[in-house]
């Protein structure tokens, strides 16, 4: 079977276009550690293209033509997220996590560590990662969009600038 008819193909469209949308509101509801080492737009596009691939392989009642528009709707979709995202901030910041300060000179920021589920022994578990042994001699702690912690260590220098895109607490 190679084409069943129109109204399928839109259907792949209408659908899929929900799917993805519905998605990634879920991702970003859920939060930054829901997708460990995977930012959103990975974890969506490797797990759509998996799934759409495996109906086209598998499926009986899925044409081929429907398999490849699906395949090119998401990849459509993918391109059209970025390409917003880096033209408009009000698009970055509605579909992309921005990085959570959790520690700050040696301080831990209790509700950054509530509203992303984190708790001091991580972020202990994090710095000692880094070599470091006393929470005193930590400028701050970022919980990154991706999940991974970074650690900074406490300067003389007064600027703070790798920390300008950092949420100070909260989501």
């Amino acid at each position: 079977m190679f084409f069943n008819s129109w109204i399928d193909l839109l259907h792949v469209v209408v659908v899929g276009t929900m799917v993805y949308v519905a998605l990634i509101v879920s991702l970003r509801i859920t939060g930054k550690r829901t997708l460990s080492k995977w930012n959103a737009f990975d974890f969506v596009v490797t797990i759509s293209l998996g799934s759409i691939l495996a109906s086209a392989f598998l499926s009986k009642t899925v044409a081929l033509t429907e398999g490849v528009f699906a395949v090119a709707v998401i990849v459509g979709l993918q391109f059209l997220i970025t390409w917003l995202s880096v033209r408009f901030a009000s698009v970055r910041d509605l579909v992309k996590a921005k990085p959570t300060l959790l520690l700050d000179h040696g301080k831990m920021l209790q509700s950054a560590l509530r509203s992303q589920r984190v708790t001091e022994s991580e972020v202990r578990a994090a710095v000692r990662a880094a070599g470091i042994a006393a929470l005193e001699e930590v400028g701050a702690v970022v919980l990154e969009t991706d999940g991974r912690f970074s650690v900074i260590r406490n300067t003389q220098a007064v600027a703070r600038s790798a920390l300008q895109d950092v949420e100070p607490s909260g989501s």
